[in-house]
């Protein structure tokens, strides 16, 4: 069946139906409730199965596997939009430098382990695997659907292959999975043995929680009115705005593969600094102040709802039959990996509210950062630990350095192997954990004693 413009939108209207369905049965069902199961992953194993592979029930257009980079490049697009705060790297020094030497430090040991470890295992136990798979692990467990299809459609076109995206897109899913259950059932391990400071489970937290729905007078604002609706509707603005940036990208994508056809720049990196770039621009214009941050931050989380649903919904089973043991045996690595850094990296190296650190950066390097933020809201629901405020501010740092591991990883295992570079980003990542050792300290309380700070914050709580 040729793809049309009606195509795109029957395939975006049956997600949406799906997200629809999956809320309502996140409201229903304590299952579902119990481990948080995020209502776009259910939309996506609905439309897994529900598709040709399986049902037939919905006639998915075919591209729908697609989606997931095209929609990726977008969030980035609007990553940066309204945010006008220089940053200054001596403040997040002084401030937050542990959470951003171990979180740093997580991402590039996990990216490095996966392709050392990964990569030998790969050689010795699965030799006629292309070794490059080692690299889709990290991709889709710390980058979750997004990177995964970066990742993915990059190693596609450097090694000429079709099945990069599908196999990223699935240790994504598993990523999912592992971060809910494996997460929530740290946070019950660590409760019984009094690592938690702020709630003994998660059967106690607040209903709106565990259903997805808000009652009436606790909605939270979505974000400003920065354009009068006269002019224009302010959602159409902040989308508009997401979409120039989306636009430059992909342009100077095109543009430059004319010149030098064997470079491949992520077009989300080129959309994130499209955004940059816009920002900087709207900043000596009147309208410096007419871009709200948090107008942008709902519209990437809509599109990662999406995202993730397609990304899921996209799997082909037929391929992850094809790599079904190497997908499991790097997937505990990928477990494994994360649990080192909860139990061993984060009791160590985080000055205070060390388990509600090291949760949260279990969730988002086996997931993605919204499962991170579910399982530190079971653990600290009011935000008391400062580990979101932290991470944050860390993440404008962050951020910029992972553009560089998502740009450069895939061209450099194709063109020096998986060892190199795995070693390479191995040995960075270790010597920012060393570092947060030798300069913020090493930490060696009992798993339930108290830390600097935290008394303070209990009794202020208690008030």
């Amino acid at each position: 069946m040729q793809y049309t413009h009606l195509s795109l939108l029957m395939d975006f209207a049956f997600m949406s139906l799906l997200l629809f369905i999956a809320q309502f049965l996140r409201a229903k069902i304590k299952v579902i409730q119990y481990f948080f199961i995020p209502s776009s992953l259910l939309a996506g194993l609905m439309g897994l199965l529900l598709g040709p592979q399986f049902l037939h029930v919905i006639p998915w257009s075919g591209k729908i596997g697609s989606y997931a980079y095209m929609l990726i490049c977008i969030m980035f697009g609007g990553l940066f939009l309204g945010k006008q705060e220089k940053v200054s790297f001596k403040k997040i020094y002084n401030e937050v430098g542990d959470t951003f030497c171990v979180n740093m430090g997580a991402e590039f040991v996990c990216f490095g382990s996966a392709l050392v470890i990964g990569g030998a295992m790969m050689k010795f136990f699965f030799p006629d695997v292309f070794i490059q798979i080692s690299l889709l692990l990290p991709s889709g467990f710390c980058g979750g659907h997004g990177y995964a299809a970066t990742i993915g459609t990059a190693l596609n076109n450097l090694m000429g292959r079709t099945d990069c995206v599908v196999i990223g897109q699935t240790f994504a899913t598993l990523g999912l999975l592992t971060g809910i259950f494996l997460g929530v059932a740290c946070i019950n391990y660590a409760a019984r043995h009094g690592c938690t400071r702020f709630v003994k489970g998660a059967e106690l937290l607040p209903e709106q929680c565990r259903t997805g729905i808000i009652p009436p007078g606790k909605f939270p604002s979505m974000g400003d009115e920065t354009i009068n609706p006269m002019s224009m509707d302010p959602l159409a603005w902040h989308f508009a705005l997401t979409l120039i940036a989306t636009l430059a990208g992909y342009k100077f994508y095109y543009w430059y593969k004319a010149y030098l056809p064997n470079i491949e720049l992520p077009i989300m990196c080129l959309t994130m600094i499209a955004g940059v770039i816009l920002q900087t621009i709207l900043n000596h214009t009147p309208f410096k102040n007419s871009v709200d941050s948090h107008v942008e931050g709902r519209i990437g989380s809509a599109l990662t709802d999406y995202l993730v649903g397609f990304g899921v919904a996209s799997i082909s089973i037929t391929i992850v039959m094809e790599f079904a043991w190497p997908i499991l045996v790097l997937c505990l690595l990928g477990i494994a990996t994360a649990f080192f850094f909860v139990f061993v990296v984060g009791r160590y190296l985080f000055h205070n509210f060390w388990f509600e650190r090291s949760i949260f950066i279990f969730g988002w390097i086996t997931g993605v950062v919204a499962i991170g933020v579910t399982l530190l809201r079971i653990v600290d629901p009011d935000s008391l630990s400062g580990t979101l405020k932290d991470y944050g501010y860390s993440y404008t740092i962050q951020s910029v350095v992972e553009v560089f591991i998502i740009g450069l990883t895939p061209a450099l295992t194709v063109s020096m192997g998986v060892f190199i570079p795995g070693i390479v980003e191995s040995i960075i990542g270790i010597v920012l954990l060393l570092y947060s050792a030798k300069v913020f300290g090493v930490y060696h309380e009992k798993w339930n004693e108290l830390r600097v700070g935290e008394a303070e914050v209990l009794n202020a709580q208690q008030k």
